[in-house]
């Protein structure tokens, strides 16, 4: 099953979603948290119940809206009807996800409304990032079925994925500051990083087009689908060390700025950290995927988890104690990791829905990826949920200098051992994923014995 290889301006076109959606990412993992405890003024666990909420909320949604997308059939295709339909809605809730609810109630706002405020919005937000996400993943995976190609296309977008995470991290605090008060600051950061997911979207919808060999997926109902989904092993290998991968990749970013704010007393060297450690992964992605073809992509990946595992570990142990260049240097160690990280995952759960198509007969890429970006936010809840209960229960006091003791533990603790052991664990899973490029080679191979056949039986 030879398959010319994609164009660049397919690639470009595919790839800058991705833009706007890791400047999405971004704000979700590395301000959202912070944002709720030091300016909302929401406290820590009642912020990570409300973030969890939405996460449920999605375990519901995500695989709806995969479902229906393999089963629609328009001119635009399965998947680009989802994306336009949902970028306006997905502009217009960020703008409301930071827009701090004492701007619109007034001051004196009792700990009850504002956790009832963010849940709701919150949810709302999730159901618009799933509608265009989860088509548009589905997407990449139809535009070729070359095992190489497929890395290259994901290199394109994580690429965009990378500087969006970039210009996201670097930023986000400098955009709040240019406002006069930092509550309309957040305001602006919401509209600026909105707008951007709504015209890098909108990009993409209109310069790539879907497969017109690509066929509506028809012949099983919702919860038959499902179960089939959790039946390919490979998938599930794949899943659970990305869910990993992103628990302990949210713990990273989201305790970044507690730990430059209360740790290191550099909270204005955030930004920085962050730029240092963004701007080392982009220059790794490419690296990546030429490695990639040489040692294949689980080497890859899982290379990655123990970079951040060693980095993460180091802070703990002496970062507290080296001053802020010391950690700006670990951070663009971690950078290498992370660049790693990025494209891997994506190419590898591609292969692995193309074993479902063999087994099913069917492309129902909507349904993989469905339970795949549910995976990515249960990941990300869980690392507010869990941080957010721990913080308060270690004696965390939002703007509070010096922390107690127990809360800059707390801290280290979370940009250190845990995290690390997180990544470890998403390692040790990985070990099992079992689709080499061998396999993959004889999957495409029954593939093309199974479509000849169904061909000679019309």
């Amino acid at each position: 099953m030879e398959e010319k290889k994609l164009s660049v301006g397919v690639k470009l076109g595919y790839g800058v979603a991705d833009f706007g959606g890791n400047l999405f990412f971004t704000a979700i993992a590395f301000v959202l948290l912070n944002y709720l405890t030091d300016t909302v003024g929401l406290a820590a666990g009642l912020a990570g119940i409300a973030l969890m909420v939405g996460r449920i909320w999605d375990a519901f949604y995500d695989p709806i809206i995969g479902y229906l997308s393999d089963r629609t059939k328009t001119k635009m295709g399965r998947r680009r009807p989802f994306m336009l339909g949902g970028a306006i809605p997905l502009f217009i809730a960020m703008i409301i996800m930071f827009t701090n609810p004492s701007l619109v109630l007034g001051a004196g706002i009792s700990q009850a409304v504002l956790f009832v405020y963010t849940m709701v919005v919150y949810i709302i937000l999730c159901t618009a990032y799933s509608t265009v996400n989860i088509p548009y993943s589905s997407l990449g995976p139809e535009l070729t079925t070359d095992y190489h190609e497929r890395t290259s296309l994901n290199g394109y977008r994580f690429a965009f994925a990378g500087i969006g995470t970039l210009l996201g991290a670097g930023l986000a605090l400098p955009i709040v500051a240019m406002a006069s008060d930092k509550n309309l600051g957040f305001v602006l950061m919401g509209a600026i990083f909105g707008a951007v997911l709504l015209v890098s979207t909108l990009t993409t919808v209109f310069s790539v087009r879907e497969r017109d060999t690509v066929r509506p997926a028809n012949s099983m109902g919702f919860w038959k689908t499902y179960s089939e989904v959790f039946k390919n092993k490979p998938y599930l290998f794949i899943l659970m060390s990305y869910i990993l991968h992103i628990l302990g990749n949210t713990i990273a970013l989201a305790i970044v700025i507690y730990y430059f704010k209360y740790i290191l007393g550099a909270e204005n060297m955030t930004t920085y950290g962050m730029l240092i450690m963004i701007g080392v992964a982009i220059l790794f992605i490419p690296v990546s995927v030429a490695m990639s073809k040489k040692t294949g992509k689980k080497l890859v990946y899982g290379a990655g988890f123990v970079i951040m595992a060693v980095g993460l570990m180091v802070l703990f142990l002496i970062g507290h104690t080296m001053g802020v260049a010391f950690n700006l240097i670990m951070m663009a160690f971690m950078g290498i990791g992370v660049g790693f990280l990025y494209v891997m995952p994506y190419a590898m759960v591609a292969d692995a829905i193309e074993y479902d198509y063999l087994r099913t007969g069917e492309r129902r890429e909507g349904a993989f990826f469905g339970i795949w970006t549910w995976g990515l936010k249960i990941g990300q809840a869980l690392a507010a949920f869990i941080m957010g209960l721990t913080l308060e229960g270690m004696g965390y006091v939002a703007n509070a200098m010096p922390q107690s003791a127990s809360a800059q533990l707390g801290i280290r603790l979370f940009l250190g051992p845990i995290s690390a052991a997180v990544f470890i664990l998403a390692a040790v899973v990985l070990y099992f994923y079992p689709i080499t490029e061998k396999r993959y080679k004889e999957i495409l191979a029954d593939i093309a014995v199974m479509e000849a056949k169904k061909q000679t039986a019309k």
